[in-house]
């Protein structure tokens, strides 16, 4: 460390200033450091996530796009199932009519085997014999005909399988991408959950640490409970002193929060208005039920003046009707007048 000596009527004396100025600019520069590594940090995870939105959202339409496709690839299915069952059945007529005409043709190729060995002389016979030969002649037609339809039919049904086996290979395909993708789309719609709630916890740990140990502040499951004695006078849902310092330290510290949550993440604050069982006599309410109402939208108007936006808010009145302790004693009824505050995701 540099220092300077002072000579004076009682010796040397160490002159230790210019030291401190050198410490104090090296304080200085690490500090500067430090904050630029955060902001550029903060940068990149910025970016990070911007990213994985954009992945996200491709996921989900790559979903929609084959979910359409494979009902498309189903209804083909189906048709072509349909069609194979009537072709089945053409065949099968088909192939029964053949039959059907073999056996004819061959009783009238005996019958006029034996006229012509002169088993029977009769003219009769003969010309019906003539005429079973004519009509022979077209059965045997009629056969070839039906012969080529059948082939037809036949080539048309391997046509038909071997496209429902592509459309049925394509389908389980198009199933495993979909399973693939719902399992990319849960993890990644997992990791907004994941960062909602550790919004929630740091916000809850900051309100206890701003408002200490109180008896009528407390944490109860994913709620911070306000006493209602805290925030407003018996009957009134008009803000008190109090209630507003602080529902003002509430408000900075969820601002605060709210700058470093990506704007993706598209969170809540609700406000739910509470009260107690004993029934609202004359005044401006006419049931507890616009009495929380009112309440609520009170807290929510005040946060809305201190600067946070209106749609990261939602006012609820509860009434009686969702008590913390059953019964009607001074305790209970005290616990159940309540504000409380969640934060969720819409």
């Amino acid at each position: 460390m540099a220092y300077v000596r002072r000579r004076g009527s009682r010796g040397d004396r160490v002159d230790v200033w210019p030291g401190w100025v050198d410490a104090l600019s090296s304080l200085t520069m690490v500090v500067i450091f430090l904050l630029m590594v955060f902001v550029l940090g903060q940068f990149y995870l910025t970016n990070a996530l911007q990213g994985r939105d954009r992945q996200l959202a491709d996921l989900q339409s790559r979903v929609a796009q084959l979910a359409d496709a494979l009902a498309l690839e189903r209804d083909s299915n189906a048709r072509m199932q349909l069609d194979l069952g009537q072709l089945t059945e053409r065949l099968r007529a088909t192939l029964a009519e053949k039959d059907a005409l073999q056996g004819r043709l061959d009783a009238l190729g005996a019958a006029a085997d034996a006229a012509a060995n002169g088993e029977d002389p009769q003219a009769a016979l003969t010309r019906e014999l003539e005429e079973e030969k004519k009509i022979s002649a077209a059965a045997r037609n009629e056969v070839a005909l039906l012969n080529q339809q059948i082939a037809a039919l036949r080539a048309q049904l391997q046509q038909l399988v071997a496209s429902l086996d592509a459309s049925e290979a394509k389908a389980k395909e198009q199933e495993v991408q979909i399973a693939d993708l719902g399992k990319r789309l849960n993890a990644a719609l997992a990791g907004k959950v994941a960062e909602l709630a550790r919004f929630r916890s740091e916000f809850f740990g900051r309100l206890r640490e701003i408002l200490g140990n109180r008896d009528d502040v407390r944490i109860v499951g994913d709620r911070f409970v306000f006493q209602s004695e805290v925030l407003f006078d018996s009957g009134s849902a008009e803000l008190g002193e109090a209630g507003q310092v602080q529902l003002g330290r509430l408000a900075r510290t969820l601002l605060d929060l709210a700058a470093q949550m990506p704007p993706e993440i598209n969170w809540i604050l609700r406000v739910d208005g509470h009260t107690d069982v004993v029934p609202v006599r004359g005044g401006r309410w006419a049931s507890n039920w616009e009495l929380s109402t009112a309440r609520a939208i009170s807290v929510v108007n005040f946060l809305v003046q201190m600067g946070v936006p209106p749609e990261r808010l939602a006012a609820t009145g509860f009434g009686e009707f969702q008590p913390l302790e059953a019964g009607n004693s001074p305790g209970a009824l005290a616990l159940n007048r309540r504000i409380e505050l969640k934060v969720d995701s819409r």
